[in-house]
């Protein structure tokens, strides 16, 4: 049983609270006001509790093609690094960067969540886009956006030179994964396929059903690239999940999408508040 004490700490945008795990010798969730953003198993980083994490793994190693292939790959938003330990753990030699706006949630979590030696993560203290339209062109086998301020998504990674900027960084055949949350009507899930749409030939989109069908406000994995996105591995790993997912590519997807119109820098905003309760926690 974890008998470590919770820790909770002031940071650059809200206040932050490691929680340790009772179940798990050396797990903590990381929240930041009260939002859940991360769970870490420090003994066993390849384990993911949250299930949108899941998703982001599903979809990289339907990405990335041998299993335990190493991968060059940039992460916006770092919260407590579970995908960047996840990716080091099952796929050693992986060189990784994540850019992280939140100096004191980078220095929280290096204290109390340290990163083993040689795990090949660089974290960078750095607003995202900007960080992002600096980078080396064609640097990056995946790119993982995972940013949210609080439970929302920024504007300024919302738009089509938002995308054009992911794109350049990828290299040919590069994948770009993006966890989004959205609920009915679905305003800036569908104006995020149309604005990626504008970029990348294939799209999928991986959420649970009710989502999907409206019921409830959700989190929605985005993939998007310019080679053809093997939807039938990512179908049926999700649909293995204990909560299983569906993946929506092609004509259902462009139904969803709709008449929405690719978002502009002047008309972004940020995706929408969740109702309350949404991702709270007891």
């Amino acid at each position: 049983m974890n008998e470590q004490l919770p820790v909770l700490r002031e940071v650059d945008h809200g206040t932050a609270k490691l929680m340790p795990d009772v179940d798990r010798e050396r797990a903590w969730l990381l929240t930041v006001d009260g939002a859940p953003q991360s769970y870490v198993d420090l003994d066993d980083p390849a384990y993911l509790e949250f299930e949108y994490a899941r998703r982001l793994a599903h979809a990289v190693d339907c990405a990335a093609g041998e299993p335990g292939e190493p991968l060059d790959v940039l992460h916006l938003g770092g919260g407590a690094l579970t995908l960047p330990r996840w990716i080091a753990a099952t796929r050693p030699g992986s060189r990784q960067d994540v850019v992280e706006a939140d100096r004191g949630l980078i220095a929280l979590v290096g204290q109390h969540l340290p990163l083993p030696s040689g795990a090949g993560i660089t974290v960078h203290a750095a607003d995202a886009r900007a960080w992002l339209e600096a980078a080396p062109a064609r640097s990056a086998d995946v790119l993982i956006a995972d940013v949210f301020g609080g439970s929302r998504v920024p504007a300024h990674l919302t738009s089509v030179a938002y995308a054009r900027a992911a794109e350049r960084a990828l290299r040919p055949g590069g994948t770009y994964i993006a966890n989004l949350a959205d609920g009915a009507p679905f305003a800036f899930l569908r104006s995020q396929l149309a604005t990626f749409a504008t970029v990348f030939e294939e799209l999928a989109l991986i959420a649970e059903p009710a989502v999907l069908r409206g019921r409830r406000f959700g989190n929605a994995v985005l993939v998007a690239s310019h080679q053809e996105i093997d939807t039938a591995g990512l179908a049926r790993r999700t649909a293995a999940d204990a909560f299983p997912a569906r993946v929506e590519h092609g004509p259902s997807l462009a139904r969803f999408t709709g008449d929405a119109r690719p978002v502009r820098d002047e008309d972004a905003v940020a995706s929408p508040e969740p109702p309350d309760g949404a991702f709270g926690i007891g």
